[in-house]
């Protein structure tokens, strides 16, 4: 069909306050705002003052009300634990309202934080809903963090409460969760009310008397007396969560989500960008301790009465490369929602797709990618193999959804390779120079959002007012900086090529790591890489690529680096001066995929740098010191 998104987003653009005002008849309210937008509240404005809601209410209450108590709320797969379990929205609200009660019952009342610290299995969703169902603000900690950055979040939040599980279930080890809490317990100034662990058969966790509860024991207990705990009414403009993202100093940053804002914003995505029906199944592959969990896990397909997957596994080794196929197939799934990570990892094991032949897709319509760069080669894979639009679309932590994409609901815009196409309704998105001054059409520069930001968007940091302006308002007054650098074409298509800390100057030339990783992706030979500028005494930097090559490649790496070398010189030019790719068995990633290249550049750069706390593997850190040093790549070497 023809797109409507032109008519949509000129409709936002010219009524901003009726646009919102609409897509939020889509909520219930339990008091109406007393304006859509006030300009005179907070850093840059308030979305739906004086509005009260509930957001647990409006992802269950409502739906077992009305038309969807028998309908699957949650389905968990686990192929690390061989474990499958579907629970309605009739059964998810009664162990929400259980868990709610034992909150209760632990003095955790509205206002208080609560942190959550567990894997991926359905009571992480429950623990989520129920802080929402009493007024909690819940600050969801990846399970495993080490017990430093948990102590950290510990100070910062100062939860009454900690929900846990017992442990957490890799591929190849089982994590016991409460060392760690102790450890970051007792290294915390702040001390929480009581623990309530959930006791994984897996492996079952000592509990401290006086301070652990037994979870799955005391939900039980409320389970049989019907325990019902009623939705607290909350400001619209009152924290729903914090979610922590890492910062420059060491000090994390704590984004705070607001009720009213987030559940419009996120409900209108479900049908106008995902194009997904209520009813349907929708998976986002990633981890309730990221923002794309709490997002597209837990709380939009909730709030659209979709069923939503909860997957404790890996794209690839749980068992093999056709994991994703078989939950799509077995589950019904309608759109996957990942990152280009994991199909980098599912390309690299099997490159022909022979594993998909194994599963029917039919009713699979439609694949999302965030949270990388998707490079060409990877979004031509996956079309090829899956016939199925493949949608690329950019945002962040701090935005909690699409800034800018291809609304396939409003009718689908022709894919451009290497761009996540145009900015939603709710982004008024300019290109800026350093001095803060917009650039042309086709210019590198800085990516900004014209304030106010739009519902669903961070207010402002924990606690911290003054470093949420300093850290995202001030450098460009009147926006809100990215932090991310690109470009915008002719047809208002937006290239998003690096992270404003990876434009690297060679010889006074401003250049894009992104570009030159689409150029290594596209050789027939290449995985997936990274490209980091590494120090030169006399061009400033240089630009070094990394590279996995595919599985069964048998040609001489050092043949294909050679060749790669070449392509960036002459696709991106000579000034390039592209130093050298190095063959690497895998990449530095965060849990949530996301490549590590700020810790790859300090080790080729030979810097002293803190062992990030989101590594899934630490090891790989010294392959890469050892690969490094094997190619003599040092400072000016």
């Amino acid at each position: 069909m023809a797109s409507r998104y032109h008519e949509v987003y000129r409709a936002w653009r010219e009524n901003p306050e009726a646009f919102w005002a609409e897509a939020a008849a889509e909520i219930d309210w339990i008091k109406p705002w007393d304006k859509v937008f006030d300009p005179d509240h907070g850093a840059f404005g308030r979305w739906f003052a004086g509005a009260e809601c509930n957001t647990c209410y409006n992802c269950l209450d409502r739906h077992v009300e009305r038309d969807r108590p028998g309908q699957p709320a949650i389905i968990y797969d686990s192929p690390v634990t061989g474990k499958k379990l579907t629970y309605t929205y009739a059964q998810t609200l009664d162990r929400v309202n259980a868990m709610a009660g034992v909150l209760v019952d632990q003095g955790v009342s509205k206002g208080d934080r609560v942190i959550i610290y567990m894997p991926m299995i359905p009571e992480a969703v429950m623990a989520m809903l129920a802080c929402a169902r009493i007024g909690a603000i819940h600050s969801v900690v990846f399970g495993g963090f080490a017990a430093h950055e948990l102590a950290t979040r510990i100070d910062d939040a100062t939860p009454k409460a900690i929900i846990a599980a017992s442990c957490g279930i890799e591929p190849n080890r089982t994590i016991a969760y409460m060392p760690l809490i102790g450890g970051a317990i007792d290294q915390a100034t702040h001390k929480p009310d009581c623990c309530l662990v959930f006791q994984r058969e897996e492996l079952a966790a000592d509990l401290v008397e006086g301070r652990d509860v037994d979870l799955g024991a005391a939900m039980q207990a409320e389970l049989e007396k019907g325990r019902q705990v009623p939705c607290v009414p909350v400001a619209a403009t009152d924290p729903l969560y914090i979610l922590y993202t890492s910062g420059t100093t060491g000090q994390p940053k704590g984004v705070v989500r607001d009720n009213g804002g987030h559940m419009v914003a996120l409900k209108w995505s479900m049908s106008n960008l995902y194009g997904i029906d209520p009813g349907e199944v929708f998976w986002a592959a990633s981890d309730v301790g990221w923002v794309v969990g709490h997002s597209y896990i837990v709380y939009a397909p909730l709030l659209h009465g979709c069923t939503t997957m909860v997957f404790e596994g890996k794209p690839v080794g749980t068992p093999d490369a056709g994991t994703y196929w078989r939950v799509i197939s077995e589950h019904g799934v309608s759109a996957l929602f990942t990152a280009p990570t994991a199909f980098r990892a599912i390309r690299k094991e099997d490159p022909e797709a022979k594993l998909l032949a194994d599963y029917d897709l039919a009713g699979f319509r439609t694949l999302f990618l965030a949270g990388e760069r998707a490079d060409p080669e990877t979004i031509k894979w996956a079309e090829e193999n899956l016939s199925v639009p493949v949608i690329d679309h950019w945002w962040q932590t701090e935005t909690g959804w699409c800034i800018a994409g291809n609304p396939v609901g409003l009718g689908q815009l022709p894919v451009k390779y290497g761009s996540p196409t145009v900015a939603m309704p709710g982004y008024d998105i300019r290109i800026l120079d350093d001095a803060g001054h917009e650039v042309a059409d086709g210019t590198l520069g800085n990516i900004v959002v014209k304030l106010p930001l739009p519902p669903g968007c961070l207010p402002t940091l924990w606690g911290n007012d003054k470093r949420f302006r300093d850290a995202y308002l001030a450098e460009f007054p009147g926006y809100y900086k990215t932090a991310d650098a690109g470009y915008r074409d002719d047809d208002g298509y937006l290239f998003i090529m690096a992270r404003t800390d990876d434009i690297i100057n060679v010889a006074g030339h401003r250049l894009s790591t992104g570009a030159m990783e689409e150029v290594l992706a596209g050789h027939p030979d290449v995985a997936e890489c990274a490209v980091v500028g590494i120090a030169d005494e006399l061009k400033g930097q240089l630009p070094c690529g990394f590279v996995v090559l595919k599985a069964g490649v048998e040609r001489d790496p050092g043949e294909v680096e050679r060749e790669l070398v070449a392509r960036v010189r002459q696709e991106i030019g000579p000034v390039a001066a592209f130093k050298i790719a190095v063959s690497v068995d895998r990449l530095p990633k965060t849990r949530s995929g996301k490549i590590l290249r700020a810790t790859m550049r300090q080790i080729a750069d030979g810097e002293e740098f803190r062992m990030p706390a989101t590594i899934d593997d630490p090891g790989v850190l010294d392959e890469i010191a050892e690969a490094i040093r094997a190619r003599g790549i040092t400072r000016g070497g």
